[in-house]
């Protein structure tokens, strides 16, 4: 375990890369996920349609093409991300918010917000089909009776599915470091190549450092259920 105290600072801040990008890209997951969701239970027959095909789409496109093409072919279709040195510092901390980063952060979001999108529509299902129709009677939008009605009580539904989305999103980060992001993966894999002789204890510290990560997401989910839940 020397080698892991001795390379402590560059250990965390790889995993500061790692959960920046789980905290932009579950957060935008969420929201996305939400719209798709709207979409797909909505009244316009196009925008459900719109909505199944990209969510079939990105559900069947493994994640490092997702990212590649945010990263890659992306810019040549014009699609760039200037944006972050407009709306976003370029550092929090010591981690470097770029345009790399971004792209990477952009490609977890898009690839999350599909599987947000039927967690979601799962807890939907859930909600009984009368509260809907009483909230339309009385007037209510479309809108209103989502927001009011139906998102919270699925929400409160598919916490346990949303809490899974989230963790496999945690894992999924480690896709970023093929685009060069320094985050945990990329960083554990330099310190092997480098110390050869400390595998052992370098896979033991990264592995246990996730499974820290995990159960507090898990700990969390567990506690809102909980506090949500129906009596």
């Amino acid at each position: 375990m020397d080698v892991v105290w001795e390379h402590r600072e560059a250990i965390a801040l790889a995993f500061a890369y790692t959960v920046l990008l789980f905290v932009f890209a579950g957060v935008g997951s969420l929201i996305g996920g939400t719209l798709l969701t709207a979409m797909r239970v909505g009244p316009i027959k196009v925008l459900r349609w719109a909505a199944a095909i990209y969510v079939t789409l990105v559900r069947n496109t493994p994640l490092l093409i997702v990212i590649f093409f945010f990263r890659l072919a992306a810019p040549k279709m014009d699609l760039r991300f200037d944006f972050v040195d407009v709306v976003l510092p370029t550092t929090v901390g010591d981690v470097r918010i770029n345009n790399i980063f971004a792209a990477c952060t952009v490609g977890l979001t898009v690839y999350t917000a599909a599987f947000v999108c039927e967690a979601l529509r799962s807890g939907v299902n859930a909600v009984p089909l009368g509260q809907a129709e009483a909230a339309r009677a009385i007037g209510m939008p479309f809108a209103g009776v989502m927001r009011y009605v139906v998102l919270p009580q699925a929400f409160r539904a598919s916490i346990p599915p949303l809490a899974n989305v989230q963790i496999a999103l945690l894992k999924n980060t480690t896709v970023a470091g093929a685009l060069g992001v320094s985050e945990a993966f990329i960083r554990m894999r330099g310190l092997l190549n480098d110390n050869p002789t400390a595998r052992i204890s370098l896979f033991i510290a990264f592995a246990a450092i996730f499974v820290v990560l995990v159960e507090v997401l898990s700990f969390v989910a567990n506690r809102l259920e909980r506090r949500v839940r129906v009596a």
